[in-house]
């Protein structure tokens, strides 16, 4: 597979993330699967980190995730390897030897317990992952605080790395939050659909440390969507080292819990950014539905609909496909109260198109990068927003040429 052309939709540049307390991290050429790249990560954590995690739903995860989740009531962390190029799925036995043999290396650099150990892969779903690669690049890797290197350690068909760094005052002292990620396609929301990776210097028990990654994740990795399709790795995972001193509670967690919400949303959006083939970042807004979840199940309707993405990515402001994706949603709507909106301007209302609608406008901002889409059922209070991509002829251009 030849060398990816950035995304017209990526930042000018990536944020420079400052130090965490009590995270080192570094990556290193494993030659895994890519040649003359990073594609190897590894993170030690402070003693008394504690850990939270989502991990995705689908029926055949990989390896990694099965690790994760043994080692995740235990509620502790001391280091986190993740591997790109081979996502170390359906792989069987050969897949839970690869993921004992590497926690084992690093077992030899970290003193710490197996279920104090984080492990993450993507990539190419089938192959045996030759995990003695990574025992061969794990003693000499050198750790520091290059968040960027790491960032671009863990990417696949990624065009540019994804970081965002949160400083939040909490009881007049300074929290940080460092979080980077990885995702371009095979994205779709039924977890985190991803790899990310938080860090913070909070004190924070497992608990709540859980539950506030559980409501940020709805909000952002759960809210995007590029093709459709949910991985067998995706894992989200929040790690508190604590060594700032400063504690997080139930009572002080307002701003703390905002900051999170903040940062995994500019995650999750620089992944939608950065979908395969994407020339449009489209925000899906719906309202006046039954309730949120409904809300939020006919916004991925609409964001996963080909026919929706293949009409924004022609530019054409075909309405109708809008509507037809509304109506497929299977939750509660009345075509005769629905109202469709592209670019701010209203095309139709009360089950029909708005007289004397002029469609230049509406044209005129689908020629542009951003596009809005706009929902209103008017049954109810839910509401949601959703982001997605456009789906153009470079989609399957990456996707027939991955594994060659």
């Amino acid at each position: 597979m030849g060398k990816l052309t950035t995304s017209p939709l990526a930042p000018a540049s990536t944020p420079a993330l400052p130090p965490i307390a009590g995270v080192k991290l570094g990556s290193a050429e494993a030659n895994i699967r890519y040649k003359g790249r990073t594609d190897l990560l590894l993170v030690e954590l402070a003693e008394g980190t504690t850990v939270a995690g989502v991990f995705t739903k689908s029926k055949a995860p990989s390896a990694p995730i099965d690790w994760c989740r043994v080692s995740l009531p235990h509620g502790k962390a001391r280091a986190l390897v993740v591997n790109s190029g081979n996502a170390n799925a359906f792989t069987g036995r050969r897949g839970a030897a690869a993921v004992n043999g590497t926690a084992q290396a690093v077992k030899k650099r970290i003193n710490c317990k197996d279920d104090e150990i984080y492990l993450a892969s993507t990539g190419v779903i089938g192959e045996p992952l030759p995990f003695e690669k990574i025992e061969a690049a794990l003693p000499n890797l050198q750790l520091g605080d290059d968040w960027n290197g790491a960032a671009s350690a863990i990417m696949t068909t990624d065009t540019f790395p994804k970081a965002a760094t949160r400083s939040v005052m909490v009881d007049g002292k300074t929290v940080t939050i460092n979080g980077i990620a990885k995702g371009s396609g095979m994205i779709a929301p039924d977890m985190a659909t991803m790899l990310g990776f938080i860090f913070t210097d909070a004190m924070v028990e497992q608990k709540l440390l859980q539950q506030m990654l559980q409501q940020s994740n709805q909000k952002s990795f759960n809210a995007i969507t590029v093709d459709g399709d949910t991985s067998t790795s995706d894992c989200a995972l929040l790690f508190a080292t604590g060594a700032s001193g400063v504690a997080i509670t139930e009572a002080n967690k307002k701003e703390f819990a905002a900051a999170l919400d903040s940062l995994l949303i500019e995650l999750a959006q620089l992944i939608v950014k950065d979908g395969e083939g994407a020339q449009k970042f489209i925000t899906v807004k719906v309202k006046g539905a039954e309730s949120n979840e409904a809300a939020h199940r006919i916004g991925l309707s609409i964001g996963n609909s080909p026919l929706v993405k293949t009409a924004i990515a022609g530019e054409d402001a075909n309405w109708g496909r809008i509507v037809m994706a509304v109506g497929k949603a299977g939750e509660k709507a009345d075509r005769d109260t629905l109202s469709v909106a592209i670019g701010g301007v209203v095309i139709a209302k009360d089950g029909e198109r708005v007289e004397g609608y002029d469609e230049a406008p509406v044209v005129a901002h689908m020629r542009t990068r951003d596009i809005t889409i706009e929902v209103d059922l008017r049954i109810g209070k839910g509401e949601a927003t959703i982001w997605t991509c456009d789906l153009t002829h470079g989609y399957i251009d990456i996707n027939a040429d991955y594994r060659s």
